[in-house]
């Protein structure tokens, strides 16, 4: 990586090698206003679809555009896709938490709301899930990976539950489990995480009859944000 990273999506822009791109807005303004670029400077494009394409930073007045390289098919996504599975928590909590699962190597996000969950009206819904995007988006910009992670629209975790075929790959966290996440994390690819007050006994058993593990990260009770970034830190480190 030599530069700064912007993501251009293709509804912005088609990326391709050898060719002049027209920033959008709001790229442009982040390069310029808030990273005070300046004409001529190198940064790195990506467009989710994988690799990246080197490029130098053309400025025309107002106008921003980049000036792309060959393509360089680079990946920095983890060996193992996982997925993780979190209870709606507070907003700037969840926010964290779609960050620094990006940052770990999320391969998808998927918010559900459980009996204990943070109420959001459901006309807020879809501003939260691009406000998720946003954020990842923003994450892969930051860490160096090239594919975006999926945002499932929000759902409740039974219809999760009801929707899956198979649960043998998912694991629980749970605070009165024996059995460690790191006995169960060379099969898990997916991790499940409560809300602040934690899942219910009727959603344990749900899960747990569906074939998910209930799981422990330690002898401490966590906050949902700490046990969602612990778990995937347990699993990334071991697929890696």
């Amino acid at each position: 990586m030599s530069g700064p990273r912007f993501f251009v999506g293709s509804a912005d822009a088609t990326l391709a090698a050898d060719a002049d791109i027209e920033l959008p807005l709001g790229v442009a303004r982040h390069a310029v206003q808030v990273l005070r670029l300046r004409d001529g400077d190198g940064i790195v494009l990506f467009d989710g679809r994988g690799g990246e394409y080197p490029a130098t930073l053309r400025l025309d007045g107002r106008a921003a555009h980049a000036r792309t390289a060959r393509h360089d098919p680079v990946e920095r996504e983890a060996p193992v896709a996982l997925s993780l599975v979190q209870s709606l928590v507070v907003s700037d909590v969840m926010d964290a938490i779609v960050q620094k699962a990006t940052e770990l190597g999320a391969a998808a996000f998927v918010p559900v709301v459980a009996e204990r969950s943070q109420r959001v009206p459901a006309d807020r819904l879809d501003k939260r899930n691009q406000r998720w995007r946003h954020i990842a988006i923003g994450a892969c910009e930051q860490c160096g990976r090239n594919r975006v992670p999926r945002i499932d629209a929000v759902t409740t975790l039974r219809e999760w539950v009801a929707a899956q075929r198979d649960l043998r790959h998912v694991a629980m966290l749970h605070p009165r489990s024996t059995r460690a996440l790191a006995d169960v994390a060379a099969q898990t690819r997916t991790i499940v995480v409560g809300p602040e007050g934690g899942l219910t006994d009727a959603e344990c058993s749900l899960l747990a009859a569906a074939g998910a593990s209930p799981v422990r990260l330690g002898p401490s009770i966590l906050r949902a944000d700490t046990a969602a970034v612990a778990a995937l830190a347990v699993l990334s480190g071991i697929a890696r």
